[in-house]
């Protein structure tokens, strides 16, 4: 995904005279060395506080690093520089939750998306396929607005369509399964091991949320449930599910990176799931516990 993005935007900057990158020593070898794209080092700050004044004359800044550099340590510069100053930008980060446990908790952000959406006017994409990476990336170049942009080690097996609405990837009676980004594959294999009746949605477009798509969903099942399985902080899309169908009775069940669980062993990425129920085995139990009653 970090060189289909690298590509993407080294392509677009031939064109587009707009478009800069600044990174903080991250990936700095997937980059030309041209006055449009700056390094500053590990100053993670600073490398909000840049893009901010890119946007501010006029320019398309992207700003990639590690997403606990990007965002969680910038935070204070991302609300300010910003978003109080109504500039856009293209915030792409790599490492995911845990993507590269070996580095330490320093490297793993699963709460990168909530924070985020408690600041107002940003698009939030987690591509689950390399192919999905390109369109979302030249759609985030053509705007003016705050875009984040997930990228991740891990992936599914096949693209989908990229935009803002649900794709519907399985459809059943019994409730739907909202799958986000790289869990899809696990989502749809935990489904066909219990034999769930169920719908399943994929989107890798989170925020501006597809309440529509949802809501359009469960009209046609017979019942209200919906199982949210997000490869970040668990809960994160859960208010805005509630908002969609706040005048539907409904059941949700949300599965993700554990809020009450820190684990200080390094382990793997799939350890790492395994221990949030984020693997085949968890999400298979809560598809079972969830729907078959």
């Amino acid at each position: 995904m970090r060189k289909e993005f690298a590509k993407t935007v080294i392509d677009r900057m031939q064109t587009d005279p707009r478009v800069a990158v600044v990174i903080a020593a991250i990936s700095r070898d997937l980059f030309p060395r041209t006055d449009r794209v700056v390094d500053v080092g590990i100053r993670e700050q600073a490398l909000i506080g840049v893009a901010g004044g890119l946007a501010l004359t006029g320019l398309r800044p992207v700003v990639h690093t590690y997403a606990p550099f990007l965002v969680e340590r910038p935070f204070e510069q991302i609300k300010l520089d910003l978003g109080h100053q109504e500039v856009g930008a293209v915030l792409v980060s790599i490492g995911a939750s845990y993507d590269d446990p070996v580095w330490g908790r320093t490297h793993q952000a699963p709460g990168d998306v909530a924070l985020i959406d408690t600041l107002p006017g940003w698009t939030v994409h987690v591509p689950g396929h390399t192919d999905e990476v390109g369109p979302l990336v030249e759609d985030a170049l053509n705007r003016d607005d705050r875009v984040y942009i997930r990228l991740s080690l891990h992936e599914n097996s096949q693209a989908y369509p990229t935009g803002q609405g649900f794709t519907e990837v399985r459809r059943g009676r019994k409730g739907v399964v909202l799958a986000v980004g790289p869990v899809l594959d696990r989502v749809v294999k935990a489904v066909e091991q219990e034999q769930a009746d169920v719908t399943v949605l994929y989107a890798s477009t989170v925020r501006p949320f597809d309440g529509d798509g949802l809501r359009r969903a469960l009209d046609e099942t017979e019942r209200s449930d919906v199982l949210l399985v997000e490869p970040y902080l668990e809960g994160t899309s859960a208010h805005v599910v509630n908002e969609a169908l706040e005048e539907v009775p409904h059941r949700l069940r949300s599965l993700g990176v554990k809020r009450h669980l820190e684990l200080h062993a390094y382990g793997t990425a799939e350890d790492h799931d395994a221990a949030h129920d984020l693997d085949v085995v968890g999400i298979s139990t809560a598809v079972r516990s969830f729907f078959h009653r």
